[in-house]
């Protein structure tokens, strides 16, 4: 099963992301999580990455899907994988659609999860991060047992550059601006299908299962 997952910053989908995969046994390929282990690593498309990154701003394609092209091509990816973060264009919509062509493949389910501008301000600017192994956590909604440290491994949490609400609001206009189009094209496919996500992680993941027949 190829899965496209949607929505805007902060409405949930690398949480969603992370059960789906599991329960579906298939990759989980994330954008963010890739360039994010390439901005630890300080390489040259990790430095270039960082750059937009912290304003706010989409990476440019020519990065992104080169990079996209070679995971999908890695053996793991062959029964299926679930794609979060891109494509944030309409643009890397069609380069996405022409590669997955090229590879004899297409996408089976665009699921988006809608949540309210207001509820994600709140969302992103409450996010953590551990340092060490990468576990995601919220001071509202999912704090961690003690404040500043990770439950699973012990690591110190911090707050993304592009966490802070002044980051926060303009991630969620860029994301307006250009990656809210993707709704109507993949609507024009048949493909898509929106989910409530101002509710519960266990109500949502329930919603996403059954619109995939789960």
């Amino acid at each position: 099963m190829r899965i496209l997952l949607m929505g805007p910053p902060g409405a949930g989908k690398g949480t969603q992301a992370e059960q789906l995969t599991e329960i579906l046994n298939i990759p989980h390929i994330s954008t963010g999580d890739m360039f994010r282990k390439a901005i630890k690593e300080q390489t040259e498309l990790g430095k270039k990455a960082k750059a937009y990154m912290d304003k706010g701003e989409l990476v440019p394609d020519e990065v992104t899907v080169g990079i996209v092209e070679d995971r999908i091509k890695e053996d793991d990816c062959a029964d299926g994988f679930l794609l979060d973060g891109f494509p944030r264009t309409v643009n890397q919509a069609d380069a996405l659609g022409k590669m997955l062509g090229n590879l004899g493949i297409k996408l089976d389910s665009v699921i988006n999860v809608e949540v309210p501008f207001e509820e994600l301000i709140g969302r992103l600017a409450g996010r953590r991060i551990c340092k060490s192994c990468g576990a995601t956590y919220h001071m509202i909604f999912n704090p961690p047992e003690v404040e500043g440290v990770c439950d699973k491994c012990g690591g110190e949490l911090y707050q993304r550059d592009d966490d802070t609400e002044e980051t926060a609001k303009n991630r969620l206009e860029v994301y307006e601006k250009q990656t809210a189009p993707l709704l109507e094209y993949y609507e024009n496919t048949g493909l898509l299908v929106s989910v409530n996500g101002n509710q519960s992680m266990e109500q949502v993941l329930k919603d996403i299962l059954k619109v995939l027949g789960k």
